[in-house]
C-alpha cells in the first residue's frame, strides 16, 4: 500500500477564470503530472456566479463561490471520493462570506487531510481575517507559505504552530528563448531600453509613479519606453469601469510622453509574459502595500532574471536581498527616475544584479516546487498514517 500513487486535489479557481491563483493552479497540477508518485491531480474550481466557465476533464468538481451549501456539498462529495488529500489554494477574496468565511464550513465537514497554500498574509489583518486563517490553520496539516517573511507573522498573529509551516517559492515556468535584442526586434523596439510592468491593473499598482518616473528619465534617455501589460482588475472593472487606467493615460497625455509609454490591454498568456519579460531592460513594481508577500509577477521577473526596481513591499526586500534589485521610497517618483538612471548608466552593476537575480530564479522553475510539494503531500499522508494509528 505504501508504494501506491497518491490521490491529491486542489480548492482553488482555474483556467479559463482569469486570475493568478487560476494560472498558479494550472502551472502547478501540471508539473505534478510528471510525478511517479502521484495520480493525474484533479481540481475542485472556485465558480464565480457571473460566469459559467467551461473546464476541462482535469475539474473533478465546481464550489459555487457565493452558495453557502456549496460548502456542505463540496465536502460531501469530498468525502466520497478517493481524494486523500485537499490542498486549498487561500486567497481571501475567492471565498464566499465575509473575509471569505465559508470556506471553514467545507474543512469543518472534510474527513481527510488539508493543506493550505496562502496567497495573502496580512500583518494587520481585520478582526474576521484573522479568525478565518486562524481557524484555517489549526484544521490544516500543513500551511504553505511562499516568503520566509511571514513566517513569524503566521505564528505572532494568526497562532499557526511553526512546525506546520512550510515553505516553497511562487513557481516560475521554463523556456528557452532568443536573446533579449532579437525579440526586441519581432516587437518593433530595437535600439530601445525597455522597463516593463505587468498584472492586472489596480490602484494599489502605483502605476502613476512609475509614469511619472519615466516622464523625468527620458529627458536625458530618449531611448526609453514604458510597457503597461494586462488588463484592469474583474473586481476594479466591476466597480469603477476604466477609470484608473483612463486616469494613467490622460497624465502619459499630459506629461507629453505618448512615445515612451504604451498600454498593452489585455490578459497576457504565459507565453506573452514571459516574452515580454525576455524583452525587458528594467522590471518594474512602483506598488503602494507595504504589506505585500506575494507577487506572482516579481517572481516570473526573478526567474527570468530581470533587473528589477521596486518599491519595499514585503516580497520586493526578500527577493531583492543580495545585490539581486534596487528598492526605491514608496509614492515617489524621484528615486524610482533615479535607480532607472542608474540602470542604464551602469551596464555592468546591471549585468550583475542580472546573474544574481536568475541564480535564485533558476531554483524557482516548475519543476523544482512540484518536487518540492510532492515530498511535503506524501510526509503529509505518512505522518497522519502514523499519528492516526497512534491514535488508533
Amino acid at each position: 500500500m505504501a508504494n501506491r500513487n497518491r490521490n491529491i486535489a486542489f480548492l482553488s479557481t482555474y483556467p479559463p477564470r482569469e486570475c493568478g491563483l487560476a494560472t498558479f493552479t494550472q502551472d502547478l497540477v501540471r508539473e505534478l503530472d510528471k510525478v511517479e508518485l502521484l495520480n493525474r491531480p484533479k481540481v475542485i474550481a472556485v465558480d464565480n456566479t457571473d460566469h459559467q466557465y467551461k473546464y476541462g476533464n482535469r475539474v473533478l468538481m465546481k464550489l459555487s463561490q457565493h452558495d453557502r451549501d456549496s460548502y456542505l456539498k463540496t465536502a460531501e462529495a469530498i468525502n466520497d471520493s478517493d481524494i486523500e488529500l485537499l490542498v486549498i489554494e487561500h486567497e481571501y477574496g475567492i471565498f464566499g462570506g465575509k473575509a471569505g468565511e465559508y470556506i471553514l464550513d467545507l474543512v469543518d465537514r472534510l474527513q481527510i487531510p488539508i493543506i493550505t497554500t496562502l496567497h495573502t498574509v496580512l500583518p494587520k489583518p481585520l478582526k474576521k481575517q484573522r479568525e478565518v486563517l486562524t481557524l484555517l490553520g489549526q484544521k490544516s496539516a500543513k500551511v504553505v507559505t511562499m516568503a520566509k517573511n511571514t513566517k513569524p507573522i503566521l505564528e505572532k498573529v494568526y497562532r499557526i504552530d511553526p512546525s506546520k509551516i512550510e515553505v516553497i517559492h511562487h513557481g516560475v515556468p521554463y523556456r528557452l528563448l532568443e536573446s533579449r535584442d532579437k525579440i526586441k526586434a519581432k516587437h518593433g523596439l530595437s535600439n530601445r531600453n525597455v522597463i516593463s510592468t505587468f498584472g492586472l491593473l489596480s490602484p494599489g499598482k502605483g502605476l502613476e509613479y512609475g509614469i511619472e518616473a519615466v516622464a523625468d528619465v527620458v529627458k536625458d534617455h530618449k531611448d526609453v519606453v514604458y510597457l503597461i501589460l494586462g488588463q484592469t482588475h474583474p473586481c476594479v472593472k466591476k466597480e469603477s469601469g476604466e477609470a484608473y487606467r483612463e486616469k494613467l493615460m490622460r497624465m502619459v497625455d499630459r506629461l507629453r510622453i505618448a512615445d515612451h509609454v504604451r498600454f498593452i490591454n489585455k490578459y497576457l498568456s504565459k507565453d506573452e509574459i514571459i516574452n515580454y519579460l525576455q524583452l525587458s531592460d528594467i522590471y518594474m513594481t512602483p506598488y503602494l502595500g507595504k504589506n505585500q508577500a506575494v507577487s506572482g509577477t516579481l517572481a516570473y521577473a526573478v526567474g527570468y532574471g530581470r533587473v528589477i526596481i521596486s518599491t519595499p513591499y514585503s516580497y520586493a526586500q526578500e527577493m531583492l536581498s543580495e545585490g539581486r534589485g534596487l528598492l526605491a521610497k514608496f509614492r515617489n517618483s524621484s528615486s524610482l527616475a533615479k535607480l532607472i538612471r542608474y540602470v542604464l548608466k551602469n551596464p555592468e552593476a546591471k549585468k550583475e544584479m542580472e546573474r544574481r537575480t536568475l541564480s535564485l530564479g533558476r531554483t524557482m522553475v516548475w519543476s523544482n516546487i512540484a518536487n518540492q510539494y510532492t515530498k511535503l503531500f506524501i510526509k503529509t499522508l505518512e505522518q497522519i498514517k502514523y499519528t492516526g494509528s497512534m491514535v488508533g
